[in-house]
This record gives structure tokens, sequence and C-alpha cells, in this order.
């Protein structure tokens, strides 16, 4: 949103591809207008300035699943395809939560933290429910706020990092007084709440649905009674599509230079899949990337932008997975949900190729969204080069002829 409000602001022609049936992302999910929460005046101006703006081309629902040809773009929507062709091309494909499995991960009741949130905001009934949030980042915290708010009674807040990381990043935030203040805000919000570090949760217990944790708190073993579990190790960006394009990808994120240009000439990436920096450095690389692609300068951003870069870099030292996580898992643990796959099945393994090959892991609907990270956290596997569709499509959209004519964004 804040690439095209940038592009169309310099007259040009923008076409906005959103996943979703409105934009904003996860943040803004259900921010309809001018909202008094987070940010919601920032929302509103860049609906007017994008999504409103006569010069944006808005396809939402739909989804990129290939690129038939160069500079050309394939979307399928819930009933129809279409081909666009561009001369630059903006990626802001946003992160996911990384999930490492336990025993009794895949039970009913146990989801995302930021799932959870995205359920609730959708109308998932949580008052009066019992929940209990684990896994590492500041997620958790807003999560908690956002729940609490709705009347959920949570029970406690397991961040698995250790104290003293989570002071020095306290500290490190002395410079970016807005992050201070708002994650003060989510602490006031649930100050009833057990907030505590060096903890997890080692398992969830229940028949078919969930009934029980147990965590992990600073060695401690205790037992929790919940209704849901909400559980995430921070974010990992969604790299499929950067992937299929060929950007050159380091350390876990897109490589791009000052102006937000990725390895491939005429692409850029903003958000996420350069860093997990939160809402102020997208919208910042965001308008950078606007501003270039239409062939303006953006000199004024990159002071700020780089400072939230380091901000970036900072959230994954802090929350990086402790080692002890490897162990959660058992060998009956399933490791990939889609294909029924066990942590057991996979130790005598030698790479995901292999894995693959062998077992299926990563081959379900998901693609390995869910277990490739785990995956490569557990044995030190690296994905491989993904092809397309990059997302399940219909044969119909895939078999369709290569179409030159539509808009040039």
């Amino acid at each position: 949103m804040a690439a095209a409000a940038a592009a169309a602001r310099h007259d040009a022609d923008v076409c906005l591809i959103d996943d979703n049936a409105k934009c904003g992302g996860q943040i803004w999910r259900g921010h309809d207008d001018r909202s008094t929460e987070h940010m919601g005046d920032t929302h509103f101006a860049l609906l007017q300035k994008s999504v409103e703006s006569s010069r944006v081309a808005l396809r939402s629902r739909a989804r990129v699943v290939a690129v038939p040809a160069p500079s050309s773009l394939r979307l399928e929507t819930e009933t129809a395809s279409e081909d666009i062709r561009y001369r630059r091309l903006i990626l802001a494909t946003g992160a996911r939560e990384r999930f490492l499995p336990f025993p009794g991960w895949t039970l009913q009741g146990v989801m995302g933290a930021g799932g959870l949130q995205s359920m609730v905001k959708a109308g998932l009934p949580i008052d009066g429910k019992r929940v209990v949030l684990s896994g590492s980042g500041p997620l958790l915290l807003a999560v908690a706020a956002n729940l609490a708010k709705g009347g959920a009674r949570v029970l406690g807040i397991f961040e698995q990092a250790r104290f003293a990381q989570i002071a020095k990043f306290g500290i490190q935030l002395l410079g970016h007084p807005g992050k201070l203040r708002e994650g003060a805000a989510f602490r006031a919000a649930t100050r009833s709440v057990p907030y505590r570090t060096g903890s997890w949760v080692v398992q969830a217990h229940g028949d078919h649905a969930l009934q029980s944790v147990t965590v992990s708190v600073n060695g401690a073993v205790r037992k929790f009674q919940c209704d849901y579990l909400g559980c995430g190790f921070h974010l990992i960006p969604n790299l499929e599509f950067p992937r299929l394009l060929q950007c050159q990808i380091q350390s876990g994120y897109v490589c791009v230079n000052e102006t937000q240009e990725t390895s491939v000439k005429d692409v850029y990436c903003a958000g996420e899949p350069t860093g997990i920096g939160g809402l102020e450095k997208a919208l910042s690389e965001g308008e950078i990337a606007g501003l270039v692609c239409a062939d303006q300068s953006a000199s004024r951003l990159i002071k700020r932008r780089n400072r939230y870069l380091r901000l970036a870099r900072q959230l994954d030292l802090t929350f990086a997975p402790r080692p002890e996580l490897n162990q959660l898992s058992a060998p009956n643990t399933f490791i990939c949900r889609c294909e029924d796959v066990t942590r057991g099945a996979l130790d005598s393994m030698h790479s995901w190729r292999e894995a693959k090959l062998h077992t299926r892991c990563g081959m379900g609907p998901c693609q390995g969204r869910i277990c490739g990270p785990a995956a490569e956290f557990l044995f030190g596997w690296s994905s491989e080069h993904p092809r397309p569709p990059v997302y399940p499509a219909r044969l119909s959209t895939l078999a369709h002829p290569v179409d030159n004519t539509r808009i040039k964004a």
C-alpha cells in the first residue's frame, strides 16, 4: 500500500495485487475506516492514496502463482486467472510464524499466536476462554493484549529468550521511543498476566482437542488447563516468490540495495522479506521502492529506513530459538502435518531433498511452508529452489496461453 501510494502520487500506473479481500495485511485486518486503534490514521490515509486512487488498479483476492514469461505474472482469483505485464515489480510478500513441533502441537485448539489473533479478529469467540501463549518475539505480547481486550483469560506468556536478552533489547529500544511506548502499552494491558522468560511449552494434552499444556518455566515443570494455545517462535519471511524470481537470498532474507532493488533488475522488495522489523520499517521501504519505481528520489527516507533495519537485526538476535528447543519433538511427533511425517522418519535423512523423496515431507498442500523452517532448525537443511505454481492452482490457470495484452504497471 505504501509503495502503491508513493508511485501513484507521481503519476505512475500501478497495479496492486493483494491475496486478501481487503488491503492492509494482518496488522490492519478489520480496519475499514479512520480507526482509533494502532496506526488507524495511517491505514485510512494509505487506503485513500493507493486503493482509492484512480491510477491504482486493484486486484484483491488474487495470488501470483507463476511467471509465464519475462516481466509477466500469472494471477489466479476464486473464479478466473489473468496475466499482467510489468516494467517494475515490487514484492511485499510479508512473513509468517515459525513453528517448532512438540508433542500435541497438532491438536485442535493449538495454533499460531498470530493465527489465533487473526481468527479472533474474524469473529472467533474468545470471551472467557483460557489461553496460554508461548514461543518468542514481541508478537506474543501484542496478541496477549488483543486477546485480553476481547475478554480472554490469558494464563501466561512464556518467552523462550533469556531475561538478559530481553533486558538488553529493552535498552536498545530507547532509540525507538515509539516502539517502547507501544510495548509498554501492551504490557499495561496485560499487567495481571505472568510474563516468564526462559520458558516454553513442552507438550499439549488432549484426546481430540486441547485440554492442557505442560510448560517448562526456567527448568521447573508446570501444567495449565486451557482452551487455546497460541504458539510461534518469532517470524520468518515468505521467500517463495522472491526465490522463484531468482532474487539473491542471504541469511534468510532478500538482498536489496539502498533503493530496495534486488539482485534481479527492476525487481524491488519491501517489508519483512528484507528483515523482520515491523510496520514502520515496511512503510519506509515500501515508500522508497514506490518512489524509485516512479523515477523519484527517496534519499530523505534512507536514514529512517536504516534505523529500522538495525532494529530488525536486534530482533533476530534477541529472539533466535535457543538450542534446547531442538529436543522438543519426540520420535513420534509429526514434523510435516500435511503428510503425517514424524521426526523418527526424518532422523536418518541427510537432506531436504532426500526427506521429500523418501517420506513426502514438504510435499503437501502447504508446500513446506510449515515443516520447511522446522526442518531447517532441527536438521540444518536448506529448502530447494521453488517451482511454479507458488500456491496450489487450477490446471486451467496453468494451462492458459500467455496473454501479453493486459495492463502494464
